[in-house]
């Protein structure tokens, strides 16, 4: 039976949360607190609503039946919340993001929804560019956080958020010409991905030839879906149809290479909303 007593705020913020993040620790440290105590939130919301919200095994939290018919209201609920005290803000809550041009992918239209489902009057703004550009504009202040692949001469940490797999990516029966370099699609000679590429080439004694040069993961994928070169690119931003067919033309595999966080901001709702950003692309791996 259901409690009607007025809902705690706090007690549907965390199931919120704990719902979008997928987990308990992930929902407490966007809010700054203990897994304990936001599991101890969603439990007093449950027996108050006499339904349980969560389905919860040792491998993942997600919402049941209940819960999934809850979330709307909850969002409404909490939203109304925060438009009633943000009602005299004369400035709208702003946060800037830069990503890497490898790592945007199919992924960004559900990240740019649940940023909205966050925050609607939260102003987003997402910056496309190569990892040196985004460590100078973290460094000029003109970014609050960065994702980016790590790299050996990066000079500040940060948190990393999944390992990302590259590939030699083509259509299915795209075949390189015989007698003939390979073909490939990169960012130009200041990527770190085509060093790292072509350095396994030659160690093998490979010839390649850079056939075509984009700037971000689109413009290099088109090369690989017009069969014109092998993009170098993520297995989650190559174009639709393409493989990679490394395995099948012999080609040495490439490392992993870890995506990381680095974050500027000290501002609180910002840093929660990176922790939605940071979710969508450890969960986009799994």
């Amino acid at each position: 039976m259901m409690d009607t007593a007025t809902l705690d705020l706090g007690d549907v913020r965390a199931f919120l949360l704990t719902a979008q993040l997928s987990g308990f620790t992930r929902a407490a440290d966007a809010l700054g607190t203990s897994q304990a105590a936001i599991s101890m939130k969603v439990r007093r919301l449950e027996s108050q609503l006499g339904r349980r919200l969560l389905e919860r095994t040792p491998r993942y939290v997600r919402l049941s039946a209940d819960g999934s018919a809850f979330l709307e209201a909850a969002r409404d609920l909490v939203g109304a919340h925060d438009r009633a005290l943000g009602a005299f803000d004369a400035e709208r809550r702003r946060v800037v993001v830069g990503i890497s041009q490898y790592l945007l992918g199919v992924q960004l239209p559900p990240l740019l929804q649940q940023l909205h489902n966050f925050d609607s009057k939260l102003h987003v703004e997402l910056r496309a560019a190569g990892s040196g550009a985004l460590l100078r504009q973290l460094e000029e202040g003109v970014l609050d956080a960065a994702i980016l692949l790590q790299d050996a001469k990066m000079p500040r940490a940060g948190r990393t958020l999944c390992a990302e797999r590259f590939g030699w990516m083509g259509a299915p029966q795209w075949r390189p010409r015989a007698g003939e370099p390979l073909p490939l699609s990169t960012q130009g000679e200041a990527c770190s991905i085509r060093r790292m590429a072509t350095r396994a080439l030659d160690a093998v004694g490979i010839a390649w030839t850079e056939a075509f040069v984009g700037q971000g993961a689109a413009c290099v994928g088109a090369a690989a879906s017009a069969g014109l070169a092998l993009a170098l690119l993520a297995e989650r931003v190559a174009p639709p149809g393409t493989v990679d067919l490394g395995p099948k033309l012999g080609l040495p595999s490439l490392p992993l290479r870890k995506v990381v966080l680095i974050c500027a901001t000290r501002e609180r709702h910002s840093r929660d909303a990176l922790e939605i950003v940071s979710s969508a692309f450890a969960d986009a791996r799994r």
